[in-house]
């Protein structure tokens, strides 16, 4: 057997297979936001969607019926529900926890960007800590910002994890936007939150974080039907997430947040089992 594979991304992940540097893998997550109905929800569960996500926008509004609604259809089904709060306040939290009580509970601050970093981080930790005190049930999801290809300086985005990775259950990748004036802060689409820049991170990167973690790591940021396949290959992540790459289009081509567009989800979730099929056939030819 040659040592390199090279078919369809094979390369890269038969030489990792054969230096035993991955774990073998098992079904590849799909996960889809920002589902905040049920119709919507009931579509992506028949499109064979494993993990579906929804997102409160505010403190202010944070009992929203429809969502939990939603929630419960999500969970009536097999698939998992996903739940982001776009605010970090503890008694917030809890009570939005408490009342819509989804699966995974997902954290995505702007964390390598913010000042006062260790500060930040130590009651980001301690956030996570007492959620899981009060629901032991309700899995911790902690995303982790990657810039863009091509930059010349990274955050240490594994030793970030590594702060985080025992008051969680997964790690989410995301791209960060990164300006050469102002505040990388200000900069994100949803401020001082990552995500929804439908931009990739470095997926060399998010490898290296898979490699590195004992915790699943889900690959985000510009992720679509058309390079999931890629960067599954790339990054061998034990799942995908897709939010700005499978939403509809309005008449200009711009991303219509909160609506999703059925037959882009069906290729993702396609393209994804399709990666799956060919990480199989690779394993077969390293053994």
């Amino acid at each position: 057997m040659p040592d390199q594979i090279r078919h369809d991304g094979f390369g890269t992940f038969c030489d990792a297979i054969k230096f035993k540097s991955v774990k073998p893998m098992t079904k590849i997550i799909t996960q889809i936001y920002e589902v905040q109905t049920p119709p919507e929800a009931e579509k992506l569960i028949s499109l064979g969607v494993d993990h579906i996500g929804s997102v409160i926008v505010s403190k202010e509004s944070w009992k929203t019926p429809l969502i939990r609604e939603t929630i419960r259809l999500i969970d009536s089904a097999e698939a998992r529900s996903s739940l982001i709060p776009l605010f970090s306040d503890l008694d917030a939290i809890l009570l939005t926890l408490d009342y819509y009580k989804p699966d995974i509970v997902h954290f995505c601050e702007a964390l390598s960007l913010q000042k006062n970093s260790c500060e930040i981080y130590e009651k980001l930790i301690l956030l996570q800590r007492k959620v899981k005190e009060r629901f032991p049930e309700i899995k911790i999801m902690r995303s982790i910002p990657i810039f863009q290809p091509g930059m010349t300086e990274h955050p240490d985005a594994i030793e970030l994890a590594k702060l985080f990775e025992p008051v969680s259950d997964y790690f989410l990748t995301d791209t960060i936007l990164v300006k050469e004036s102002g505040s990388c802060f200000d900069q994100q689409p949803v401020k001082g939150f990552v995500g929804i820049t439908g931009r990739t991170c470095d997926w060399d990167v998010a490898a290296k974080l898979v490699a590195s973690s004992h915790i699943p790591v889900i690959l985000a940021g510009g992720i679509a039907p058309e390079n999931v396949f890629d960067g599954i290959m790339h990054v061998l992540p034990a799942g995908v997430d897709s939010c700005t790459g499978t939403n509809a289009m309005d008449s200009k081509g711009r991303s219509i947040r909160f609506k999703k567009d059925f037959g882009k989800v069906k290729r993702f979730v396609d393209e994804t089992r399709r990666a799956e099929r060919s990480c199989n056939l690779c394993m077969k030819a390293a053994i």
